[in-house]
């Protein structure tokens, strides 16, 4: 009987150990390409902090980014100039870059802060 107990104590300790209770999600980040001159009206700036997301001052959920960037680019292209402020999570961050890559037509440029 102590035989099966240790064999079930080991059993519980390795899936204990080799399982993963956090959800990862993968985003593929890019360095700039260029500094290339664009039209004034294509560059779309959004600023994401811990609470807010705001698309050009225009306060918004971040279910609305997408729905309100497509409203604001003339062609579906345009240039997205993502800022952070200093208390924005990692999280925060990727739900928001995983929202805007489901508009593969935007080239996003993320502002480092300073």
């Amino acid at each position: 009987m102590t035989s099966l107990i240790d064999v079930i104590f080991l059993l519980l300790l390795f899936f204990m150990l080799s399982s993963t209770f956090s959800k990862f999600a993968e985003v593929e980040l890019a360095g700039p390409a260029g500094q290339g001159g664009g039209e004034a009206g294509d560059t779309l700036f959004v600023q994401v902090s811990a609470q807010a997301l705001r698309l050009n001052t225009a306060s918004l959920r971040i279910e609305e980014l997408p729905a309100r960037l497509r409203e604001s680019a003339e062609d579906g292209a345009a240039h997205v100039l993502l800022s952070l402020s200093d208390n924005v999570t990692a999280q925060r961050l990727t739900e928001v870059l995983v929202v805007l890559r489901r508009l593969p037509a935007l080239k996003l440029s993320i502002l480092a802060p300073r």
